[in-house]
């Protein structure tokens, strides 16, 4: 019975996910992001999911295909949220 709710779930989740678009980038927004850019909106990531909510600001920036914007996201994100060292006593 467990694996079948986890097998129900995943099938659900992966129908949802592929449901999921991407807007049209505009003429402005389609030079790649930066690896600054990415470890300020990592950094800011607590405020950018809250403020999703209630307005129309993205987690992550639009369009992202820039290897070290990831990189400097999941660096910003780790500096905001602590890391692995913030657990390890």
């Amino acid at each position: 019975m467990k694996y079948k709710n986890l097998l129900l779930f995943i099938v659900a989740a992966g129908i949802l996910a592929g449901c999921a678009t991407q807007p049209i980038a505009s003429l402005s927004e389609t030079e790649p992001m930066s690896f600054l850019m990415g470890l300020f909106h990592g950094f800011c990531i607590v405020f950018s999911l809250i403020a999703s909510y209630f307005t129309d600001v993205r987690i992550y920036a639009f369009p992202n295909s820039g290897g070290f914007y990831d990189l400097g996201f999941v660096i910003g994100a780790a500096l905001f949220l602590g890391g692995g060292g913030a657990s390890a006593r």
